[in-house]
């Protein structure tokens, strides 16, 4: 499992909660009008973060992270994609919660804080199976939300009441709603908005079948009543779209009283190639109340690449071009990690990045010497430069120990030598060697929706081609898994302890 730091936001506006007890942290898309290749008919997605303040809390430049110690969750051997599953954030009387599932041990937990700069408490185990918890608070009341399975067997939302000190449950698990039918039964939430408690789940899975549905009843232990035209968000039967696996979100209301829907989605890499690499990406989308008490969600239930935004809403302008560089690269916020990392063998200065290599390799299911950033788009032009020191090193596009991409930096007893290698599965290639007359190798990739394009550079400045490789083969939907694909550094030393140093990065993207 990978340790993975969602990117900062850049939007101030100030948003509150719904419920007194009720806060979010949420990913908003911004669009603009401005054409994909890919997609020459629609509008590009941009991606953006946005934190989300409580009462009179006012928002803040807050990034940070829940945990942080080997203490509060063990990751040292999980398989990939496992590890924490949805944590949820949720706010009450001066304190902050984070629950979540370590699904690796089945086991769901929650860690808290009463400042959110600081740090998060051990965590405090519920007796509660299923996945993708959240609580709920009402007076002096918590309710621990997850789904499950009723005693038949039954896929099933499920909730107790729980001692919110300690963890211990006040109540057996009473099983509220079986959803619509979809498989999956999974990300619940309840909310009391008026009279009515609204329980929201997803179902469909978390791929091109996901969908949105909600029940709503006067008592918060139901029996609850299924909206009449579930599903109300899905994109699940919209081919060709861009934007698919709409699903599993959650309301906020902001300050000006608009109500939104920020939920998971994810960019297929062409209309009609229904792969994604990128992983799952979050979108917001407006939700309009009937006068029933119901509400609607997106456009006409979906989530289109272009939402027409209320009058009210100002948004500081936006920079989607970017140039990623050592120098404006957080080392606490922006890199990520396979597993637990051993931070003697990563060195973070200023302009560089250091890593001594040790014989745990990408393939392993281990912690090797890895330090990456999210690729959160498809179109990048990368450039590194590499001081071999250690036996390998080199740059990685990364979905799990069984399918990754990389430029690798080789030096032995014959010399320097530079090549491309692809794991796919159990089977792997790679290019030819070619020998490296320097002390330095400059490292170019290029990459679109479809492809890498892997390069080096000559005496000359002019690149040498190395191989190509295609999108699709470390996709969802081959390597399975959601992760997406990062961006790493690495250094594997089999025998010896040298340490590669790079420079100069340039991760740069033109909107």
């Amino acid at each position: 499992m990978m340790i993975f730091h969602k990117p900062r936001f850049n939007i101030k506006q100030r948003l509150k909660p719904t419920h007194p007890a009720y806060v979010i942290f949420s990913q908003i898309k911004i669009f603009l009008p401005e054409h994909d290749i890919a997609y020459p008919e629609i509008m590009r997605i941009k991606i953006t973060m946005l934190r989300i303040a409580v009462h009179d809390k006012n928002l803040a430049l807050f990034n940070g992270h829940c945990l942080t110690r080997a203490s509060q969750i063990d990751l040292c051997s999980v398989r990939s994609s496992g590890g924490v599953f949805a944590p949820t954030i949720r706010y009450n009387n001066g304190r902050f919660y984070m629950v979540t599932t370590n699904d690796s041990y089945h086991q769901n937990f929650y860690v808290y804080t009463d400042d959110i700069y600081g740090e998060w408490s051990e965590p405090v185990i519920v007796d509660q199976d299923g996945i993708d918890p959240s609580l709920y608070f009402e007076d002096d009341k918590c309710y621990f939300i997850s789904n499950g399975n009723d005693t038949d067997g039954r896929g099933c939302i499920q909730m107790c009441q729980i001692d919110i000190e300690t963890g211990k449950k006040l109540s057996e698990s009473k099983f509220l709603w079986h959803g619509t039918g979809g498989r999956f039964l999974e990300a619940p939430h309840i909310y009391k908005f008026g009279e009515y408690y609204y329980l929201l789940e997803a179902e469909g899975g978390t791929e091109y079948g996901h969908m949105v549905n909600y029940s709503r009843s006067k008592n918060i232990c139901g029996p609850y009543t299924p909206y009449p035209n579930n599903p109300v968000l899905t994109n699940r039967n919209l081919g060709g779209y861009q934007i698919q696996a709409a699903g599993h979100g959650d309301i906020l209301e902001d300050n000006d009283g608009n109500w939104w829907f920020a939920h998971l989605a994810f960019r297929q890499i062409h209309m009609w190639q229904t792969y994604h690499h990128l992983g799952r990406e979050v979108c917001l989308v407006p939700v309009k109340w009937r006068d029933d008490g119901w509400f609607e969600i997106g456009v006409n239930g979906t989530t289109p690449i272009e939402v027409e935004l209320p009058d009210n809403i100002k948004f500081t302008p936006q920079k989607f071009s970017y140039d990623k560089t050592f120098e404006n690269l957080d080392e606490k916020l922006d890199w990520c990690y396979i597993r637990i990392p051993h931070m003697e063998n990563y060195k973070f200065d200023k302009n560089s990045l250091e890593l001594k290599g040790t014989d745990v390799t990408i393939d392993d299911v281990a912690s090797p010497t890895f330090a990456g950033i999210r690729q959160t788009e498809f179109d990048l032009d990368i450039n590194c430069d590499v001081i071999p020191g250690a036996e390998k090193s080199g740059i990685s596009f990364y979905m799990d120990e069984k399918h990754h991409y990389e430029v690798v930096v080789e030096k032995n007893e014959s010399g320097t030598f530079v090549y491309s290698r692809q794991t796919i599965g159990c089977i792997w290639q790679e290019s030819k060697h070619k020998k490296i007359n320097a002390d330095k190798v400059t490292l170019h990739i290029k990459s679109d929706a479809m492809q890498y394009h892997f390069f080096f550079k000559d005496e000359n400045g002019n690149d040498v081609f190395i191989s190509d490789a295609e999108t699709r083969y470390i996709s969802s939907e081959v390597a399975g898994g959601f992760t997406g694909t990062i961006i790493g550094f690495f250094a594997v030393n089999e025998k010896g302890d040298g340490v590669s140093r790079f420079e100069k990065l340039s991760v740069k993207h033109e909107a």
